[in-house]
């Protein structure tokens, strides 16, 4: 028997079969008389995941994952989902000042809940900010606290004085100071932890504690607090009156420490979700347009037991002080309101 030098019987015997399966007659039985073309028009592209994934998803900063703010946009996230045809993203920030400065200029941020009065630190770097802005929702006020030890009995008794701001990035450690220099107030701040500075102002090491949050605060409500200890009036005046709104505590929030009847007045700083002012019909303004319809139309999901609290007052045509409305909200807001005047 005739053998290749080198080669086993079994590697020449598969060698020749496989010279059979490819002869140029067998292929050309196969592909005989079809066009080229035809060839190709059988394959069927296989599905993008990126495109897919990327086509209907929104980035919504959220801010610190201790804060109501990040609990509120994954709650929105959850209600809002549909699948392919919607896709929320929360994303955790530094805060919710910080969260302007991402939906400016963070990529795939387009909406964020931010305080109103963050606007004030970009006048000078953004002159047109209020028009690169337009708010969805007012989500809830967030209410001025400046609590006190007995011997102050005015906000001008704190000049010179030691007050807390909380940690830096929450909402009190930026809009606190902002609103005591427009009051004409330099105190000494600190910048800890609210908690310690309770415990340091029980001691008289500190003067004052300053919260921007929405009411009650358990501190307040749960706390145990000697006679004289006391939440201080802060007037509504005209230089406030851009990002801030009046407010007032009572005995109704916090029954240990204010007299049934009496009201602490104070200001308000609006918590909005806000959206960049893309350009109508552009494909970043379709994604929030469906957002907002989402939204708005399964608000009364996010009202039921089982979500914060928040949402059950939350006013859908409520405006938020140096913003327009997101034309998308508005749309849907008059379209509602027409509906309702039929029936």
């Amino acid at each position: 028997m005739n053998r290749c030098p080198g080669m086993h019987p079994l590697l020449l015997l598969a060698a020749l079969a496989s010279l059979h399966f490819i002869q140029p007659s067998s292929v050309d039985a196969q592909t005989k008389n079809v066009p080229i073309h035809a060839t190709r028009a059988v394959r069927q592209e296989p599905p993008n995941p990126r495109a897919a994934i990327n086509a209907w998803t929104v980035g919504l900063a959220g801010g610190l994952i201790e804060g109501a703010p990040i609990r509120l946009a994954a709650e929105m996230a959850r209600v809002v989902d549909d699948g392919d045809n919607l896709h929320v993203l929360p994303v955790v920030t530094r805060g919710p000042t910080e969260n302007l400065n991402a939906l400016l200029y963070l990529h795939g941020i387009d909406v964020a809940i931010i305080n109103a009065d963050a606007l004030d630190e970009y006048k000078s770097q953004v002159p047109d900010i209020q028009r690169r802005l337009a708010y969805v929702l007012n989500l809830f006020p967030s209410e001025l606290h400046v609590f006190v030890r007995p011997e102050i009995a005015s906000l001008k008794d704190l000049v010179g004085k030691k007050v807390n701001f909380n940690t830096l990035g929450t909402t009190a450690a930026y809009s606190g100071p902002l609103i005591f220099s427009r009051l004409g107030l330099d105190v000494e701040k600190t910048f800890i932890p609210h908690q310690l500075a309770l415990e340091q102002m029980r001691k008289g090491d500190i003067a004052a504690v300053v919260f921007v949050t929405s009411k009650p605060v358990d501190a307040f409500l749960r706390g145990r607090w000697d006679a004289g200890f006391k939440f201080l009036p802060v007037p509504y005046e005209s230089k406030l009156e851009d990002y801030y709104l009046p407010a007032a505590l009572d005995a109704n929030d916090y029954p240990n420490l204010i007299k049934q009847g009496e009201r602490v007045a104070t200001i308000a700083l609006p918590t909005a979700l806000v959206a960049f002012n893309w350009r109508a019909r552009s494909n970043r303004f379709d994604r929030v347009a469906r957002f907002v319809d989402h939204l708005f139309s399964r608000i009364d999901r996010l009202q039921a037991p089982g979500f914060d609290p928040k949402w059950k007052s939350i006013n859908l045509a409520a405006t938020v002080p140096g913003l327009t409305r997101f034309p998308a909200a508005q749309a849907w807001l008059d379209g509602h309101a027409r509906a309702q005047a039929a029936q």
